[in-house]
């Protein structure tokens, strides 16, 4: 019997206009009628977070990649970076120049070009870019930004006196190799080509998810997720019924106990019927 589900929300719980479906907002409210507690389940910070989730009434919060957990009423879980990591991260950051956003609870700062990416406008344009770039390509586009600063720019940040939780980076996936190798205390995971997620190590949607479950005494097994990216991986895999949206990446869909319509096509309400979690036929929003 599932008694949690949680939802990746770029690719997954809103279609290419950063809106929920209606199907999508009456099979949530279905679920939540029988006693289900619905939760996304995210890369994105707590900041804004109800307008982008369409202002959605969820349960829970999983926020930061897991390293961030809150219900309207409470806080489950905040794991931010030890002072000894994050000290490592401004410097490795300053040291090559980097692009790097910050993230605390209250809001997101550091690198002007990141935080513009973080805009509605700059995300509709990025529906219009490849999902590859050639490898070389992505690295020349990077290294273009990565302009030479003064040093130590990020160390004069005043976010950085509050707990971090995570931190993106603007860098290709040709560098995963670089980055374990300067940085091995904390954990990388990507929803896009050209940026990365730094988080404490061993922490992921999946570790967040856990700790929904302790918290509200229910077992993995009773929890079904939605996904469409690599960051989303370990969670469908390690949830009972772990779903891929149809529009998925190649990868999570191969992991995935079911693969479900698309974003736009009604995909978590055919999902949630498939599993009889709702049994109301709904007009298809499609």
């Amino acid at each position: 019997m599932i008694k949690a589900i949680f939802f990746d929300i770029d690719g997954t719980l809103v279609n290419k206009h950063a809106k929920a479906l209606e199907s999508t907002k009456r099979s949530i409210a279905l679920a939540q009628a029988q006693g289900i507690l619905c939760g996304v389940a995210t890369g994105r910070s707590p900041v804004h977070l109800n307008r982008q989730i369409d202002e959605l009434n969820f349960d829970i919060f999983v926020t930061y990649n897991g390293q961030l957990v809150y219900t309207k009423d409470e806080t489950i879980h905040a794991e931010p970076f030890s002072e000894d990591i994050l000290s490592r991260l401004v410097a490795f950051a300053d040291r090559y120049h980097r692009q790097m956003l910050f993230g605390s609870r209250r809001s997101l700062e550091g690198s002007s070009l990141m935080r513009f990416g973080q805009n509605k406008w700059a995300k509709k344009f990025s529906r219009f870019l490849p999902k590859r770039f050639p490898t070389k390509l992505a690295k020349n586009l990077i290294s273009r930004f990565s302009i030479h600063r003064k040093e130590q720019r990020y160390h004069e940040l005043d976010i950085l006196k509050e707990p971090i939780y995570q931190c993106v980076l603007l860098s290709p996936e040709s560098e995963a190799a670089f980055l374990r190798e300067h940085l091995p205390d904390c954990q990388f995971t990507r929803s896009n080509p050209y940026a990365v997620d730094i988080i404490p190590l061993g922490g992921s949607k999946l570790a967040g998810i856990k700790k929904c479950a302790a918290h509200f005494n229910f077992s993995l097994d009773e929890v079904m997720a939605f996904g469409d990216s690599w960051n989303d991986l370990e969670m469908l895999e390690g949830v009972g019924i772990g779903v891929a949206m149809g529009n998925a990446e190649a990868a999570v869909k191969s992991q995935a106990d079911f693969v479900t319509r698309t974003n736009e096509t009604d995909g978590i309400y055919h999902a949630l019927q498939h599993y009889n979690v709702i049994k109301e036929e709904l007009n298809e929003s499609r």
